[in-house]
């Protein structure tokens, strides 16, 4: 009887605490770690990187497993490209299996193009370099007179994710990194020639699907490895090369064929050990009410404006900068809100080695060779780029800090 109740006074002690030990074999409801993958502080979700750190840093750490990246693309599709190498370049350091289709060409092509991994090189040491570079550039040149008050404020700089590498856009991937790796691809111009080209993104999700379910990314059948994940990209999503009209017309013959396709995808990926990232043109699809359905079905959307060809490329402004990054949709995952942005103004600039996102920052002072009107000019350009974030005076006067 005494071993009975010790037994029982035991049982009742462990069930009054909701406080367990997390054993060393993953127990106590401790997320099973996957290679290139860590767990969210906030929402529980095993994360992976879009190969871009400081996009991680403003998506809340990352990508969670079986979401969806929407990229915007900017004009003449240069940006948006990059961050689809990075994702597909991340990939490959990580170990992870990839899934590339294209409507341009063919997806080893894709893969010989990718940015050069930077492994034995940290963070701060490429801050160093690019500040070297950048102080060789302005010694030069005349320095800028500023404000007193302002000369001793430090520069902002955009945090380092946890998870992440850096890659150096001046040079390629080695052809010993894509020997160990595991990929399959989709090409768009070989499905012309065994079919029409409106079966393209039937075509597309076939195959995404049958290598989800052969290869065991759904759970159904077990991988014969370890566990590992699957990213998936692509690029010009919608275009004319896939068959779609809505990039001509406001009334497209098959209004609904992207829907249905994000629609079933997304459907794949919540159920699958896998990520994917899409570019599209949004710039050029004619009916608005088809991006709405676009953005909804996505999880996460980010849009890139490009400065080339457009006024602000001369602007002073924005001499720092080569477009502007809009964070359109944040997912709500295990939560009924999504995570807060600190700032909505967001600029991505590309440095001699890096493409990085960092927080737009005014000039504090504009040069005296500046006229008068170039000034008014910038005060313009500033009110439109703040009417998103907080009110200001309305008319033609200087802005007033």
């Amino acid at each position: 009887m005494a071993a009975l109740a010790t037994d029982g006074f035991a049982r009742s002690e462990r069930a009054a605490t909701s406080f367990q030990r997390k054993g060393p074999d993953g127990g106590g409801g401790r997320l099973a770690l996957l290679p290139g993958t860590r767990p969210s502080v906030r929402h529980g979700q095993l994360l992976l990187s879009s190969g871009l750190p400081s996009l991680d840093c403003v998506l809340g750490g990352g990508l969670a497993i079986g979401t969806l990246l929407l990229i915007e693309e900017d004009v003449y599709g240069v940006y948006s490209n990059l961050l689809f190498k990075h994702f597909l370049a991340e990939g490959i350091v990580c170990g992870h299996n990839l899934f590339v289709a294209s409507d341009k060409g063919e997806p080893a092509d894709i893969l010989k193009e990718l940015p050069l991994p930077l492994l034995n090189t940290s963070a701060n040491e490429m801050d160093e370099q690019a500040r070297a570079a950048k102080n060789c550039k302005h010694d030069s040149q005349e320095s800028m007179t500023i404000a007193w008050r302002y000369q001793n404020i430090p520069k902002f700089e955009t945090p380092i994710s946890k998870c992440g590498h850096y890659f150096d856009l001046s040079r390629t991937i080695t052809p010993e990194l894509l020997q160990n790796i595991k990929w399959d691809g989709f090409s768009l111009l070989q499905e012309i020639d065994s079919c029409d080209m409106a079966c393209g993104y039937t075509g597309l999700l076939h195959s995404i699907q049958k290598v989800i379910i052969q290869q065991g990314y759904d759970g159904s059948n077990s991988q014969k490895k370890q566990r590992n994940i699957l990213r998936i990209g692509i690029q010009s999503l919608g275009s004319v090369l896939w068959g779609d009209d809505i990039c001509c017309t406001e009334s497209p013959q098959n209004i609904y064929s992207l829907t249905k396709f994000l629609y079933a995808l997304r459907g794949l990926l919540r159920t699958s050990l896998s990520a994917c990232i899409i570019t599209i043109p949004a710039h050029l699809i004619q009916n608005k009410a088809i991006m709405e359905r676009v953005t909804i079905l996505s999880d996460t959307v980010v849009g890139l404006e490009s400065f080339i060809g457009s006024e602000r490329e001369t602007n002073p402004l924005y001499k720092d900068y080569h477009g502007l990054v809009h964070i359109r949709q944040i997912p709500r995952l295990n939560s009924l809100i999504s995570d807060v942005l600190d700032t909505k103004d967001l600029a991505f600039r590309l440095k001699r080695k890096l493409f990085v996102i960092e927080k737009l920052h005014l000039p504090p002072d504009l040069s005296d060779t500046v006229s008068r009107t170039s000034k008014q000019d910038l005060a313009e350009s500033t009110k439109l780029l703040s009417s998103g974030c907080s009110a200001m005076a309305i008319g033609k006067k200087h802005l007033d800090f």
